[in-house]
C-alpha cells in the first residue's frame, strides 16, 4: 500500500471514529413553524443497510444562500459514517453553488473507477475516498450521505 493510500485510509478511519456533525440524540422532528430554510432527507443503502438522515440549514449572506448548518444521524460501515463526517466538515459554510460543485466533483471521482485523480486542494479530506471508486459496492456507502445532502438541499431551497 502506498503512503498516499495509507494516509487516505487513516483519514477515513479517523472520521469514522470522530463523526463530525453527528447528533448523538435523535434529530428533533422539524417543526413547520421553524426556519423556512431547514430540510432533511433520510436515505438507506438497501444493499447493506447503511442509513443516514442529513439535516441542512440554509442562511442568507446578502443575496446568496449558504450552507449554514449540517447535522446528521446514521448507522453504517466506516465508509458511510466517515463520508458523512467529511461532508459536514467540507460543505458547512459554503455558498450553495460551491457545495453543489463539490458534490458533483465528489460524485465524478467515485464514478471514475479510480481513473480520476482527486484534487486535494478542491476536495480536502473527501479526496480520501478516491480508492473507494474501485469498489462499486462501496461507492454507494460513500455516496449515501452526499445523496441525502443533495435531497435535503433541494428541499430547503424550494421553501419560501
Amino acid at each position: 500500500m502506498s503512503d498516499l493510500q495509507q494516509l487516505y485510509q487513516t483519514i477515513i478511519l479517523d472520521h469514522a471514529k470522530a463523526k463530525h456533525g453527528s447528533s448523538v440524540e435523535p434529530l428533533v422532528p422539524l417543526d413547520s413553524s421553524a426556519a423556512a430554510r431547514v430540510a432533511e432527507s433520510h436515505q438507506v443503502n438497501t444493499s447493506c443497510g447503511d442509513e443516514v438522515t442529513m439535516r441542512v440549514t440554509l442562511g442568507a449572506v446578502g443575496t446568496e444562500q449558504r450552507v449554514e448548518e449540517l447535522v446528521w444521524r446514521g448507522e453504517g460501515c466506516s465508509i458511510s459514517v466517515a463520508s458523512a463526517s467529511v461532508l459536514t466538515d467540507t460543505l458547512r459554510g459554503l455558498r450553495v453553488m460551491e457545495a453543489r460543485s463539490l458534490l458533483e466533483t465528489f460524485r465524478d471521482m467515485l464514478r471514475s473507477r479510480g481513473k480520476i485523480e482527486p484534487d486535494e486542494e478542491v476536495l480536502g479530506d473527501a479526496a480520501a475516498f478516491a480508492g473507494v471508486s474501485r469498489y462499486p459496492a462501496r461507492v454507494k456507502c460513500a455516496m449515501l450521505p452526499w445523496v441525502a445532502f443533495e435531497a435535503a438541499l433541494a428541499e430547503a431551497e424550494s421553501r419560501p
